[in-house]
């Protein structure tokens, strides 16, 4: 069988890629997906008990028109709109996010450590080289100690200190000493912080809705279970895990970039192609696993916040999501019951016993107070999954690495885009993940220069 266009994975990317090919005519298409699902890590899970999940806390937010126009069509105006609402647990209390935006919450101790840390002669002066030394370089000692560094690793499983930081952008709030003492004397909060303070979710289905619909457009172009086993750059040709050959003129790859160069291209027929160089480019992407537990208890309390953070060592996870406030339909009963949703992260620098963390989310959802102990006895479901490719995180190697590997694909043919397609987690949100399709698809037919995704 041979395509125009071949496409690995029917995730935002592919689906997006795979949409707007067939928008500017293009229907030489196949995408091929290894679940018996499309989405991607945007899927979405009903359990047994009737409670809906996402593999994370998605919102819908955008930076493009494109995408504001694709959804408002395909949800067709069934979604919620919300004000971001979102806390930080720490020292037993609720500080409003941003963190670093909002210290007047802690206790006075804490408060004057983080002030202290930012008047003059005592925040880094140096320019920084790494994540860890940009913690304190922007945010003083005292905030890098209460929330950066903890709630970082806890996040990434990865020690900052072999992070870059040039990625960070609209991704994180950075701090003037200022406007931390306006807050603080005035006894005011900032939280309307960030791209993502207003955002959109589907009224049932989770964010899988989304690209369920997407995939139902494109009909049998989208071909699941089939995984890949094997890349031929030279013959032009995907090999599946279930005997077939497909050959193709180009080719968008939106799986694992480190998976496609060691085990689709590097140990397939095109083995010889594939140098030590590139390999060892592979070599230095480095990720985190993300496990998200699913607590569905029987009853309700009055809590409007959306999602937290957890810096502290007392909870494993990281973020918990009110996943019944993003809407009620998450839930088996709405109004009845709610949906917890938290993440915790894993790597070699960070190992988790994974048979152990359900257990150990519900303890920590005792100890930091979204549940009280008497309401164990109420959880209605414990649903789980466990994504060994959670996070691409920013490591001081991986722009020199993509450097070496992308253009190489590039040349024989190959594209390869996405969360970790692309490898870089600053284009990752969903909006940008479906635009890096969009765009590809654009130069693709058109000639039209990407932007979402550069090198």
């Amino acid at each position: 069988m041979h395509v125009k266009y071949l496409i690995i994975g029917a995730g935002p990317t592919g689906l997006g890629a795979a949409h707007r090919l067939t928008e500017l005519g293009e229907h030489s298409v196949l995408v091929l997906e290894r679940n018996p699902y499309a989405g991607g890590l945007a899927a979405s899970f009903r359990d047994a008990a009737g409670f809906t999940w996402d593999i994370g806390g998605h919102v819908v937010f955008s930076h493009y028109t494109y995408f504001d126009n694709l959804v408002d069509a395909l949800l067709g105006g069934e979604y919620l709109e919300h004000m971001r609402i979102a806390r930080v647990r720490i020292a037993e209390r609720w500080v409003p996010y941003p963190f670093q935006n909002n210290i007047r919450h802690l206790p006075p101790d804490m408060q004057w450590e983080c002030v202290q840390a930012l008047l003059p002669g005592h925040r880094r002066e140096v320019a920084p080289t790494n994540f860890a030394e940009w913690f304190e370089y922007v945010f003083g000692a005292g905030i890098a100690k209460y929330f950066m560094r903890p709630y970082n690793f806890k996040v990434w499983a990865t020690p900052a200190e072999m992070m870059s930081y040039q990625w960070i952008g609209e991704r994180v709030s950075v701090v003037n000493l200022e406007m931390v003492l306006r807050n603080l004397v005035l006894q005011l909060d900032n939280v309307s912080w960030g791209p993502n303070n207003l955002f959109r979710f589907p009224q049932q289905g989770g964010t899988g809705e989304i690209f369920t619909r997407l995939a139902a457009r494109l009909g049998d172009k989208v071909r699941l279970n089939t995984p890949v086993a094997a890349v031929d750059p030279a013959s032009r040709a995907v090999h599946t895990a279930d005997g077939q050959t497909i050959t193709y003129d180009k080719l968008l790859t939106t799986g694992p970039l480190d998976i496609l160069i060691r085990d689709q291209i590097g140990a397939g027929p095109a083995a010889a192609m594939v140098g030590d160089g590139m390999r060892a480019a592979a070599g230095q992407l480095a990720r985190n696993g993300v496990f998200v537990a699913g607590v569905g208890v029987n009853g309700t309390r009055d809590d409007d916040t959306c999602w937290m953070y957890f810096p502290e060592s007392n909870a494993p996870f990281y973020r918990l999501t009110n996943f019944h406030n993003y809407s009620p339909r998450n839930a088996a009963r709405p109004g009845h019951q709610r949906a917890l949703m938290a993440e915790t992260s894993w790597s070699n620098h960070k190992p988790e016993q994974l048979d152990t963390l359900m257990d150990k989310t519900i303890e920590g959802l005792v100890n930091t107070s979204m549940l009280h102990p008497d309401e164990t006895a109420r959880i209605a479901s414990r649903w789980s999954i466990a994504v060994d490719y959670g996070y691409p995180v920013p490591t001081l190697g991986r722009d020199d690495a993509l450097r070496c590997i992308q253009p190489w694909l590039e040349a024989h043919g190959i594209y390869s885009r996405g969360r970790f397609g692309g490898w870089k987690y600053e284009a990752a949100n969903m909006d940008h993940s479906v635009m890096q399709g969009v765009e590809w698809a654009g130069r693709m037919v058109l000639g039209e220069e990407e932007t979402t995704y550069k090198l």
